[in-house]
């Protein structure tokens, strides 16, 4: 639910929008579509309060045409039947969805022959991927623009445009006040008016210090949707920059994810990262990964994040292979291919043509274990770390006797 001044804030006009200089900007195309006085249906898209409702209406209050805002979730099948009346009777209309991404199969039914008569001009919005999140239909008669999040400068001039308007009447605030608003607000600076209202509302005298806006909120605003694209853009991160030993971006991304509170996902992340990532180069770290592991579910936040912070320093620091996953995938590859051949009969229970390894000098016997179809085929090719060093000689020391 948005605050009183979030609402009386919303620009009007797309010279009025904060950031999105991509699309709205002089000679961009947001804004050259409009000055064309041409319209077509398009999905914004990108995280929360960044200016998607904002564009919407601002075009359609530039084009002087007639709009309604509904939301794919609350709006039930009868409210989308009104609009299209209405849209029959003026003619045209724009119709703003918000949360695009959940529009049901009966709602997509009653819109997609209007989109495609040029009837219902659509403007959906949402947090999530279109090419994912989107049913192709309606995803194939939009133009798709990305909305980029906002800089910390783009959110001072939301507030000190919030501070000029005077919508609350009164209301002062200190250079280390916009600074640490705007650094908090992630981008959202749908969050930022919201907060500057509730401290404004709690302040006695109307001057808001930072202090006062960490007694009304504390934590920085994290976006981290579960069922949205950021949400895997941080576990990625986090995973890609271990793999690539960036020991400060790791313990960044670690530290969003512990603010979130999501210990799950770091555990089942580290847990594929110490075998895929690590692998054979440190085999030591399987072992460590899981001490960690249970330290921390034992622990509990806030007291996890130290196990976890010194598990991931060392898997950063440590030396890298991926050659186990590549052997895996190269024969499940052959397997899938169905290059498998026949087990050789030797292997087969039972057979007296078997030679028992254990009767043999050194534990070592030579014989057939592939089948004859990928006699000689090699899956693990070792990497040039000191541990598989050691392994590839034991491979050399077996091909040679």
């Amino acid at each position: 639910m948005e605050d009183l001044l979030s609402i009386k804030m919303r620009p009007k006009t797309l010279s009025d929008v904060i950031g999105q200089e991509h699309l709205v900007g002089q000679g961009k195309i947001i804004y050259n579509l409009i000055h064309s006085k041409k319209l077509f249906s398009m999905i914004l898209y990108g995280p929360p309060g960044i200016g998607k409702t904002s564009i919407a209406c601002a075009i359609a209050n530039d084009l002087g045409m007639r709009y309604r805002n509904l939301n794919a979730v609350v709006n039930n099948k009868k409210d989308f039947d009104v609009v299209i009346e209405e849209a029959k009777l003026y003619e045209g209309m724009i119709l703003i969805v918000d949360e695009i991404h959940r529009l049901n199969k009966d709602k997509q039914d009653i819109l997609l022959p209007y989109l495609e008569s040029g009837l219902i001009t659509l403007i959906g919005m949402t947090t999530s991927n279109p090419y994912h999140a989107i049913n192709p239909a309606i995803r194939s008669r939009c133009q798709l623009f990305e909305l980029k999040g906002l800089t910390i400068d783009n959110i001072k001039e939301g507030i000190n445009k919030a501070v000029s308007s005077n919508y609350l009447e009164g209301m002062t605030i200190d250079e280390d006040a916009i600074n640490y608003l705007a650094q908090i607000s992630d981008t959202d600076l749908r969050f930022t008016y919201n907060l500057l209202e509730i401290a404004y509302y709690a302040s006695e005298d109307k001057k808001i210090t930072t202090e006062l806006i960490k007694k009304v909120n504390s934590k920085p605003n994290l976006y981290l949707d579960k069922n949205g694209d950021n949400y895997y853009n941080i576990i990625s991160a986090f995973q890609k920059s271990i793999r690539g030993s960036d020991v400060n971006a790791s313990l960044h991304y670690l530290a969003r994810l512990i603010e979130a509170e999501d210990i799950d996902i770091i555990i089942r992340r580290l847990s594929v990262i110490v075998y895929e990532d690590i692998g054979l180069a440190n085999p030591s770290m399987g072992p460590k990964v899981d001490a960690a592991i249970n330290a921390a579910l034992r622990l509990g936040l806030p007291e996890a994040r130290i196990p976890l912070a010194e598990i991931v320093i060392e898997l950063a620091l440590s030396p890298k292979s991926n050659s186990a996953v590549m052997a895996i995938d190269e024969a499940l590859n052959d397997v899938r291919r169905g290059d498998i051949g026949d087990v050789p009969s030797h292997l087969k229970n039972p057979s007296p043509d078997y030679k028992y390894p254990h009767n043999y000098k050194n534990d070592y016997v030579k014989q057939q274990y592939l089948p004859d179809k990928l006699l000689n085929r090699e899956y693990y090719h070792p990497k040039y770390n000191k541990n598989e060093k050691v392994l590839a000689d034991v491979l050399n020391k077996l091909k040679n006797m």
